[in-house]
């Protein structure tokens, strides 16, 4: 127990943190909802194609109205169909969705300077101190629910808490629609009767363990003593037990670095065409280059991703010596990348791209140049303007015109039959 000591005693010379986790409610799937009124009120699958139970893929989202079948985001796109055939299933939007996510952290931007984005639809944001300014915790989290559901139509889920780990079990705990708070020194008491798998930081392979180990509730790790934990699992025991005790200094970290952004398709069938996947690497670029571009992000390692009829996966990347985000860039460089694959006249049951090593881009004119580098010199810069101005005239059109703008190589034509 000596480590608790020591870090309560860190604890109780600090100011009262106020940490408050947003999560929006079935994300994707409330959005299709919103946008289509036929949709509302009916079990919603965002994913692949379900084609009668035979599709593959993966479940990306699903509505409230679809979780009461058992219908989970991760789950076959087949299995989903099974459980609920007379769902609602629709393909993913990916820019409606940054759209909106950009719409949300803008909104909280209004209650805090402070604010991590930690995926497209949950963020966390530090208060402290906003109660002089907007109320106590009851206040604050209500008046962000409202903020959203009065500019976008969508409902959050929002725990408050004294740091991250509690305030996001308590945004969890209240779904969907929820406000829950936990009150300052509560932290052991509101963890205590909860099951292993809200211990946020513990996956499912820790929490399978601490259950062989005996440990049924968090209140079980936190009466432990530390030591045991630290046998078990080295330093992550010790941070587990932290945790379990309610104790996590972890800072709320502004613009954290994304590490990669990808995209892939899992196709209905296995495909042999090396023309129609060389056609879907195209359709993919194009789509990942404009989530990129949405985000402000560069990258310079580019992956392509390749899963062969038997499962086998393998990847294959080039890095750049200058950061890229435009379409033809990605394209030439998956082509050139799937061109020198082997697979053993083997079909592809799926293709992806990765984008890594990523970099926000700069703002318009705030580029440093070296003292004695003339503006001509910048050769890539050159050769990419061309293809740059074409994505942007289509990113602006799609923006006021929606999904039905496409390039012209994307309407339907006799790549879409040519698989086998």
């Amino acid at each position: 127990m000596v480590y608790f000591k020591k870090e309560h005693k860190k604890m109780k010379n600090k100011a009262i943190q106020v940490i408050v986790h947003v999560d929006m409610d079935a994300f994707y799937a409330s959005i299709e909802q919103i946008d289509r009124i036929e949709y509302r009120n009916r079990p919603l699958v965002v994913g692949a194609d379900p084609r009668a139970g035979k599709g593959r893929g993966v479940v990306s989202a699903a509505s409230y109205e679809a979780r009461k079948y058992g219908i989970h985001a991760a789950m076959p796109i087949s299995q989903a169909y099974r459980l609920c055939p007379s769902a609602v299933f629709v393909r993913p939007r990916m820019e409606r969705y940054l759209e909106v996510s950009g719409h949300i952290m803008k909104i909280l931007h209004e209650f805090s300077p402070v604010i991590e984005q930690i995926s497209i639809d949950e963020a966390f944001l530090d208060c402290s101190g906003t109660q002089n300014l907007i109320g106590p915790s009851h206040v604050l989290a209500q008046r962000i629910k409202d903020r959203i559901q009065k500019g976008n139509s969508l409902t959050a889920s929002v725990g408050v808490a004294t740091n991250k780990s509690i305030a996001k079990i308590a945004s969890e705990l209240g779904k969907p629609d929820g406000l829950m708070i936990c009150r300052p020194g509560d932290e052991k008491k509101f963890l205590a009767d909860l099951s292993l798998d809200y211990l946020w930081g513990a996956g499912k392979k820790t929490v399978g363990k601490l259950k062989g180990l005996g440990y049924k509730k968090i209140g079980d790790i936190a009466a432990c003593p530390s030591e045991g934990l630290i046998k078990e699992f080295g330093k992550r025991g010790l941070h587990l037990w932290y945790l379990a005790n309610g104790i996590d200094e972890r800072p709320v970290i502004i613009d954290v670095a994304r590490k990669s952004i990808s995209e892939e398709i899992t196709f209905s069938s296995d495909v042999e065409s090396d023309r129609y996947i060389e056609h879907t690497l195209f359709r993919i670029s194009d789509r990942l280059s404009r989530k990129m571009r949405n985000l402000n992000l560069k990258g310079r390692t580019i992956t392509v991703k390749i899963r062969l009829q038997d499962f086998e996966t393998f990847t294959r990347n080039r890095t750049f010596s200058y950061p890229v985000n435009d379409m033809n860039t990605i394209r030439s460089a998956c082509t050139y990348l799937y061109r020198n694959f082997t697979r053993s006249n083997k079909k592809v049951r799926l293709i992806g791209i990765a984008v890594s090593n990523l970099e926000k881009k700069q703002a318009q004119n705030t580029e440093q140049l070296e003292l004695f580098q003339e503006d001509k010199s910048d050769v890539n810069s050159v050769k990419q303007e061309p293809q740059k101005k074409a994505d942007e005239l289509i990113d602006e059109m799609k923006r006021l015109y929606g999904s039905k703008v496409t390039r012209a190589a994307f309407l339907p034509n006799f790549f879409d039959r040519e698989r086998e």
